[in-house]
């Protein structure tokens, strides 16, 4: 796979506020509410997960370790290809994965299975690293013991900013049960220790010290450090974008090589990329549908 650079001129309404310095988005549902659902379904240390489709199930103990399995709408008896999405919000936890929802709806309806993934984040009892990157792992795992007709062979990992990282780092991850097809970072932050100065702080919140205190962790978390790529990844990207500018994202595209592809939308910013009316989702999901 070449790189490719893909430059669309197109004029798109915002879905939320770009801020410098930190994120901006529209008004979110209390995580807690969504993790205490009574329609949620307790997970078992082994073997298959239960699950009534639409219903957020557990792939863990603590509240936040849950997601929502939905097949698509009026598609057969499947196997179905999935979709899973991380969220982003500079993995802190005001913010939840109702962010995610619209382009989950939105894949729905164009034929995919879509699993949207909660997890531990900075300000939750075991949130941040390491154990939001065990969250990730665990959850995307969880597809091998779904009782659903999922097509294992065809999934793919979408997140968004902080989310993005989650994403391209499960690409990269060692002894993975679920290899993904693609994963795609949206606006991501691909190098970690080349955006200590984004979202006021937000890597060394989330990692607990800086590349120079602990480069064993920074080894282990971040997907630059974790090159060559393992998995096919797919960046796509806003040019007007103030929250992860794209020339912090730049270097580790230049340093990824084959095996990445780059999308990127001149009049598009860091929230317009999530937005399933937008044409960078459109394009997404026409790459998707091509490999």
């Amino acid at each position: 796979m070449r790189p490719l650079l893909l430059v669309l001129a197109a004029l798109v309404a915002a879905c939320g506020a770009d801020g410098p310095g930190d994120e901006t988005a529209p008004a979110v549902t209390s995580t807690s509410s969504m993790a205490s659902a009574s329609s949620s379904a307790a997970v078992p240390d082994s073997g298959v997960l239960p699950v009534g489709i639409g219903d957020s199930v557990r792939y863990g103990d603590s509240p936040q370790q849950v997601g929502s399995l939905r097949l698509p709408i009026d598609a057969g008896e499947g196997p179905f290809p999935v979709i899973a999405f991380i969220h982003g919000g500079f993995w802190r936890n005001t913010y939840d994965s109702s962010l995610s929802e619209p382009q989950a709806a939105d894949a729905r309806s164009k034929g995919y299975a879509t699993w949207n993934i909660e997890y531990r984040r900075v300000g939750d009892e075991g949130g941040g690293y390491p154990g939001t990157l065990d969250d990730i792992a665990t959850a995307i795992d969880a597809l091998v013991r779904i009782d659903a007709p999922l097509d294992l062979d065809r999934v793919f990992v979408v997140g968004h900013s902080a989310g993005g990282h989650l994403a391209l780092w499960v690409g990269q991850r060692d002894d993975p049960v679920v290899v993904p097809r693609l994963v795609v970072g949206q606006a991501p932050v691909a190098d970690l220790a080349g955006s200590l100065d984004l979202g006021r702080g937000a890597v060394e919140g989330f990692m607990g010290g800086t590349p120079e205190q602990i480069p064993a962790a920074y080894g282990e978390a971040d997907p630059a450090r974790r090159l060559p790529v393992k998995v096919p990844q797919l960046i796509v990207h806003g040019l007007r974008d103030d929250d992860v500018p794209f020339d912090v994202v730049a270097p580790y595209i230049d340093k990824a090589g084959d095996g990445i592809d780059t999308l990127t939308f001149e009049d598009e910013g860091h929230f317009d990329i999530i937005d399933p009316a937008a044409p960078s989702w459109e394009a997404t999901l026409a790459y998707l549908a091509g490999i």
